[in-house]
């Protein structure tokens, strides 16, 4: 079977490129974050973007939440822009060159890596991010998605990741998982992983780039966040987004296999979307090389398959529906 013609993704920029120079100082002793502290003790929360350089939609949330001088009520806030060499490198007429410098900041966060002697650009940026996420209890990590795909939130491995991302419930999707065959996420970093912890972290994959409506899904997702934090009320809600808080009921799906692309020649035998459900079990999506994936159950979720990958990288997750857990 042949592969299918694919229709490319979006590449226009429908949103406005985000000014930080007002923000690139920061105030947290680290270029690019900014801490606000609350009255009362609480939680230390953080909430980063442009983990991605070319993922400006994290950026424009929290330029909004610090020009309107959102402050928790207790507790901190932390806000960080993340990649900032590549978002400095980012031109609306080419947008998907800019997801990074040297390597993927989003695959680094183990720590044999951040302590081994490899020099990047981004690993220099993770080493100084690091002092700072080893006091967050609670992170949010802001990304969007070049292929069309349902919005949703990661949780990764642990309980209390699927616990905080149903009790977040925008978008009313949550995906469990164990992350890449290439590197750990932010998420993944060990404090936020290990089940004996209480800090935990959660990702959302807001819908696609560049576009208005994934800005505000991403100001619902940080405005329910920090309901669920306790560290804004209504009012402060009100303030971040018009969007619906409420999106209704909320699933959870669990990862069941990650397909990693073993070929150049990895290509769906249809134009697949994020969220699809593929009914039968053993059904062929895929060809990697000569080699066939299928589904390894009924009702396959399929969690933001990307349609033109290279070998190494993630094509595609599979997923079962469950019922969600107690938030």
């Amino acid at each position: 079977m042949s592969a299918p013609t694919l229709i490319a993704p979006r590449r226009r920029v429908e949103i406005p490129v985000p000014d930080l120079t007002p923000w690139l100082a920061g105030n947290a002793g680290l270029p690019g974050f900014w801490t606000v502290a609350g009255a009362q003790p609480g939680p230390h929360t953080a909430i980063t973007a442009l983990v991605h350089g070319n993922e400006i939609a994290g950026a424009l949330v929290l330029v909004r939440l610090l020009e309107r001088g959102i402050t928790p009520l207790r507790g901190r806030l932390s806000l960080g822009f993340a990649n900032l060499d590549a978002f400095a490198r980012f031109d609306p007429a080419n947008p998907t060159a800019s997801r990074y410098v040297d390597e993927d900041l989003n695959r680094i966060w183990c720590r044999a890596v951040l302590d081994g002697g490899t020099e990047t650009s981004e690993l220099r940026r993770a080493r100084a991010m690091r002092p700072l996420i080893d006091t967050v209890d609670v992170l949010l990590d802001l990304h969007s998605m070049l292929w069309e795909s349902e919005p949703l939130l990661i949780a990764g491995q642990p309980e209390k990741g699927r616990k905080l991302a149903l009790a977040v419930g925008v978008p009313p999707l949550v995906v469990g998982d164990e992350g890449h065959s290439g590197g750990r996420r932010l998420i993944d970093y060990r404090p936020f992983a290990d089940p004996g912890s209480p800090r935990v972290a959660i990702l959302v994959e807001a819908g696609q780039h560049w576009v208005p409506e994934t800005v505000e899904t991403m100001a619902a997702t940080v405005a329910r966040l920090l309901l669920a934090t306790g560290q804004i009320d209504a009012q402060g809600a009100a303030r971040l987004t018009e969007a619906p808080l409420d999106a209704g009921p909320v699933r959870l799906a669990q990862v069941t296999r990650t397909v990693t692309a073993q070929t150049n020649e990895f290509a769906f035998v249809h134009p697949y979307r994020g969220g699809d459900i593929v009914r039968g079990r053993n059904t062929l999506i895929a060809l990697d090389g000569e080699t066939e994936i299928r589904t390894p159950h009924d009702d396959c979720l399929l969690v933001m398959p990307s349609l033109r990958t290279c070998r190494g990288h993630t094509a595609v997750r599979l997923a079962r529906l469950i019922d969600p857990i107690p938030a």
